[in-house]
């Protein structure tokens, strides 16, 4: 975050670089920075004839360099962009020449989107001494609540620590996707409010009493009736609750609560640590470890494989997938 904010601020106090070489799994902050850049480094009227955008399967890095070689017309800078410039991963080396020596009144702006490149490689390099280099890196499940609250803080919200859990689960880490979300609770919530469960479930049209968050905690504590409750409501909403992310969900779970029964430290910080999970929820694998001892988690490890096969067909090729997931849930609690 405190580097995006220092590109950005530099961005706006008119330092900027000849190129801008933007990386990683994560393309939330790739596209914040290319879009700062599109939008605020030209004036409306100068983004004519001075502002290209390519995409790397319609360019080669020839045509890229010949125009980055330009002159701006009637403006101080050109700002090129080169929009999924992973595409252009065999020939990117040849950018190098050009990145040795770039033209000081053109921006290139590459947008290389869930992947990275070798930051040994002399072109990397290069770019990092003469220009920007910023890697977007994805974030841990257990990373994203915090981000999600850091997020709305900045925006003058505050999140209860169960909503954001609930975006986690229904959304996962994808940082784009969950920032659209948030961007239509701002839009119906005053200022200072603390989001909570029935913010998201009235705004979103996640559930705060039928998700996946509340199908595993059900489960950890054995609480029969609830996990049934649940599984039907799965099962007549099969498109708001897919089995295939139930299931991944539920593995995730009780392969870090096998993880857990095989720590000397079962203290809080520690648990919080190696499972990268929110120490709040610490409690749920405590409690989780009590009624499923390691044996039994290797077990339901097994279960879970089974019924992700039945999922896609294989053994079970009639079956309803209500059907996998209650027998599924039978299987796990007894």
């Amino acid at each position: 975050m405190n580097r995006i904010k220092q590109i950005v601020d530099e961005i706006s106090s008119g330092n900027t670089k000849p190129i801008y070489f933007l990386m990683g799994e994560e393309a939330f902050y790739i596209d914040k920075i290319s879009n700062y850049i599109e939008n605020n480094v030209l004036k409306e009227e100068e983004k004519g004839f001075n502002q290209m955008v390519y995409y790397g399967r319609d360019v080669s890095i020839d045509d890229i360099i010949a125009h980055a070689k330009r002159f701006p017309m009637m403006a101080e800078k050109q700002v090129i962009i080169i929009k999924e410039a992973q595409d252009l991963s065999r020939t990117i080396e040849n950018l190098l020449p050009y990145a040795e020596n770039p033209q000081p009144s053109t921006i290139l702006v590459f947008c290389y989107k869930y992947k990275t490149l070798d930051k040994r490689k002399k072109l990397l390099k290069i770019i990092a001494k003469e220009g920007c280099l910023f890697e977007s890196k994805k974030l841990y499940e257990n990373q994203v609540s915090e981000w999600i609250a850091s997020n709305l803080k900045d925006k003058g919200y505050q999140i209860e620590t169960k909503a954001g859990h609930m975006l986690v689960e229904f959304l996962g880490s994808n940082l784009s996707k969950i920032d659209n979300e948030l961007e239509k609770l701002i839009l119906v919530l005053p200022k200072g409010v603390v989001i909570n469960p029935t913010h998201i479930e009235e705004n979103i049209g996640i559930s705060k009493d039928f998700n996946n968050f509340e199908l595993r905690k059900a489960v950890g504590e054995k609480q029969i009736v609830k996990v049934n409750q649940i599984a039907n409501y799965f099962s007549q909403n099969p498109k708001s609750n897919p089995l295939v992310m139930t299931i991944s969900l539920l593995n995730s779970f009780f392969t870090q609560l096998l993880m857990y029964h095989g720590l000397k430290d079962k203290g809080k910080i520690n648990v919080g640590k190696v499972l990268r999970i929110n120490p709040y929820f610490v409690n749920e694998y405590q409690s989780a470890a009590r009624n499923y001892p390691m044996r039994k988690v290797a077990q339901i490890i097994a279960l879970l494989r089974d019924a992700d096969m039945k999922s896609k067909g294989v053994g079970a090729s009639n079956l309803p997938q209500g059907d996998i997931l209650k027998e599924l849930l039978f299987k796990v609690m007894h």
